[in-house]
């Protein structure tokens, strides 16, 4: 083997995962790849021939870049919405093949990226490497200059977040979720699907949508009755299901359209015997800070 090709490939063999831990940090697959082709560039000019955790070693590098990345991001303005409803990206997420990134965010799971977004720098790196990849806090610590014990309450904290602190008023919530996820899962399988007929069984006859005034083309908030015409707007917006996931919102069952990683829209529905009855679509930013969006685990 020749020694010039030996750190590429030692490298290689954490790339995918230096990329799952950039990409969950940052949110965007195209920084991702950034950073950990910085995490490439301080390796090679690095003497490693004594680091015994290689793996562990670039995972702290890629941590590093990462929290860098994250604190510019909380100290300059955030980019409008509107950015993220584009077909056509500027700047380096041109980079990235949409379909590729939406299939990698809906793996990873939409509401997660979401509630990672509303997130200190410092409770994020903790929480991710932490909960996600059994970083332990001794080695977290250092990164984010705060003691171990300081760093297990920034992960204690993200973790309620994205678990949801809203708890259930009775006592069967549990399945009463169950429930609305069955619907709520068949209601997104059937618009990313186009299929018409089966999204119909889903909504009750008199089913009601109501859109507030960020969601429709005009000023005014939107009002749509009865099942036939809410089917034929879900279909027409068949391409932006593909960056919708389920969530919990606000202790129920919903979805959370979220491009790139960024919350735009929110779903909410009320169901009666199984079927979908009202439909809440907010998108105005003041009401969605106001909602709590967590992880909806089965």
């Amino acid at each position: 083997m020749n020694d010039s090709t030996l750190p590429a490939e030692r490298f290689e063999e954490h790339r995918s995962h230096l990329r799952a831990v950039a990409y969950r940090m940052l949110g965007s697959l195209a920084e991702a790849e950034d950073a950990v082709q910085e995490a490439w560039l301080r390796f090679d000019r690095s003497d490693t021939d004594d680091v015994e955790n290689l793996g562990g070693w670039l995972t702290t590098v890629v941590a590093r870049v990462c929290l860098n990345v994250l604190r510019a991001r909380s100290s300059r303005r955030e980019d409008p919405l509107d950015a993220f409803t584009t077909e056509s990206a500027a700047g380096p997420e041109a980079r990235v093949d949409p379909e590729h990134e939406a299939l990698l965010a809906d793996a990873v799971g939409l509401a997660l990226l979401v509630v990672l977004d509303t997130l200190t720098p410092s409770e994020r790196v903790a929480f991710v490497l932490h909960d996600l990849f059994a970083v332990p806090f001794d080695d977290i610590a250092p990164m984010i200059e705060k003691t171990p014990a300081a760093t297990r309450q920034l992960a204690g904290r993200a973790r309620r977040r994205v678990r949801g602190r809203t708890r259930d008023a009775d006592g069967d919530g549990g399945g009463d979720r169950a429930r609305q996820r069955l619907v709520v899962d068949a209601f997104l399988a059937a618009t990313r699907g186009g299929d018409f007929d089966a999204l119909l069984s889903l909504l009750h006859p008199g089913v009601v949508l109501r859109a507030d005034r960020a969601v429709g083309p005009t000023p005014e908030p939107l009002l749509v009755t009865g099942a036939e015409t809410v089917a034929r707007g879900a279909m027409a917006a068949m391409r932006r299901a593909r960056t919708t996931g389920p969530a919990l919102v606000d202790g129920s069952a919903g979805l959370v359209m979220a491009p790139l990683g960024k919350l735009f829209l929110v779903l909410r529905f009320a169901l009666a015997d199984g079927r979908i009855t009202e439909i809440d679509l907010v998108a105005e930013p003041d009401r969605l800070s106001a909602l709590e969006i967590a992880v909806l685990t089965d």
